[in-house]
């Protein structure tokens, strides 16, 4: 590839990955999925050490993405709040072991812990008392949430026993359960609100509601991972967290000292199993150097710290054939792809149903009839066709033809501009809207008793 040729692939790649990165954080609505999101993000950063005087400071590899939004007082972080390096090998995990021996000539240990899939908070206690809680925002400057923050159950107002700082930041993730998160989107379903895709989205948008009384209502937790060096004096990381521990923080109880990467990837091995049972979504592990002073002399990049990485499970998969389609009306008329699948084992459940958005995502996935379809759970939650596998596909297998009529009344369906969604107009003659309307208008009523 010649420069021309970089410049204009490195071009297209930020685009892309800020474009997603807007959805993911802004709008808790991604349109790609981690891993694919991680090896544009991979190819750009090779490209960029191939061609260094392409690398400019509005490159995704220089800077976090955003989750600030408006309606918020903003506040800069007292220590810039980075992200992580990524990678889904063992390989890479061992490389970055031993790019830290070769800068270190003492001994050190690591703490390996659960990555928690939520949305990222920074607390600041000052003289025992929460005095602000901030999103990640740019890095720089985060959103104030201390009011949503004072109602999730257990971060604490007051600090207990002794031995905190005067003041101090203290870094972690508000995750949605997912009990919290079927509760929830059975609710917005029932309300023919767009189902939140997995607890990840559900949680960041959840910290962001205006009326902090809702935010009570959304079951969030929040658990906290780290203090940035300088904030407290313990020599290691572990020692740091039993300390916020002991003063009634919300500390991950489920990490461990390694010592060696064969130490690393039996922890590995055991939680990409053990996750599965945990009442909340993790999607990988963070190995972080223990010693404080090894911390400060790695430093960080631009973008992340030079002392940890992030481990990504990969999500778990299925491939099955497509039986049918169903075309289901809502109550507000919407008209819904459902795709009928042969059952298939995935995530610890019978998978036999998985929603195919509307005609566009038909269209954009070239989904033919019997094709045989890769099935993920997003989130580990909610079934979703990602791709669909053309060596399988019959000869003569047609494209699904969306209906130009109610499928329940025989209307012709409308789509207004600008939406992806085909509506029935029949709104006072549906049977299906009808009913939709009764059981949404009896389920509010039974709430407000």
């Amino acid at each position: 590839m010649d420069k021309n040729e970089a410049r204009q692939r490195i071009d297209s790649l930020k685009a892309v990955l800020w474009e997603n990165s807007r959805k993911y954080y802004v709008e808790n609505a991604p349109t790609m999925s981690d891993y694919d999101y991680d090896q544009l993000m991979h190819e750009l950063e090779d490209l960029e050490n191939q061609f260094p005087e392409l690398r400019t400071p509005d490159s995704p590899t220089q800077k976090v993405g955003s989750d600030s939004e408006s309606g918020f007082a903003k506040y800069p972080h007292k220590y810039p709040m980075l992200s992580l390096g990524n990678t889904y090998s063992i390989e890479e995990v061992e490389a970055f072991a031993q790019r830290a021996l070769k800068s270190i000539d003492t001994p050190f240990s690591f703490c390996c812990e659960l990555k928690f899939d939520g949305t990222a908070i920074c607390l600041t206690y000052r003289k025992g008392r929460l005095f602000r809680a901030l999103t990640r925002g740019d890095g720089v400057v985060g959103d104030d949430v201390t009011a949503n923050a004072l109602n999730i159950e257990n971060i604490p107002y007051s600090l207990k026993g002794s031995g905190w700082p005067e003041e101090f930041e203290i870094r972690g993730e508000i995750l949605m359960p997912y009990n919290s998160f079927e509760r929830l989107n059975r609710e917005r379903e029932l309300n023919e609100d767009p189902p939140f895709a997995n607890p990840r989205n559900a949680a960041s948008g959840s910290l962001k509601l205006q009326d902090p009384s809702e935010v009570a209502r959304r079951g969030l937790f929040c658990t906290l991972y780290h203090i940035p060096t300088g904030q407290v004096d313990y020599p290691t990381h572990d020692e740091a967290l039993r300390a916020a521990e002991s003063w009634g923080l919300p500390v991950s109880h489920e990490r461990r000292l390694c010592r060696s990467t064969e130490e690393i990837e039996g922890f590995i091995k055991h939680w990409d199993t053990e996750r599965k049972n945990l009442p909340y979504p993790t999607d990988g592990i963070v190995i972080k150097i223990n010693e404080m002073d090894v911390q400060r002399t790695l430093g960080y990049t631009a973008k992340s710290p030079r002392w940890a990485v992030a481990y990504k499970f990969k999500a778990e998969q299925a491939l099955t054939p497509i039986l049918s389609i169903d075309y289901q009306v809502g109550r507000t008329g919407a008209v819904t792809p459902v795709a009928n699948l042969e059952p298939v084992f995935l995530s610890g459940t019978i998978v036999k149903r998985a929603t195919l958005v509307n005609e566009d995502q038909m269209r954009m996935l070239d989904i033919h009839v019997g094709d045989s379809v890769y099935v993920e759970k997003g989130g580990e939650i909610i079934p979703k066709i990602t791709a669909v596998e053309p060596s399988r596909r019959l000869p003569g297998a047609r494209i699904p033809e969306f209906p130009a009529v109610c499928p329940d009344c025989g209307t012709p369906l409308v789509k207004n501009e600008g939406e992806a969604k085909w509506f029935c107009p029949n709104t006072d003659g549906c049977p299906t809207q009808i009913k939709g309307k009764l059981e949404h208008f009896v389920s509010r009523a039974e709430k407000q008793r």
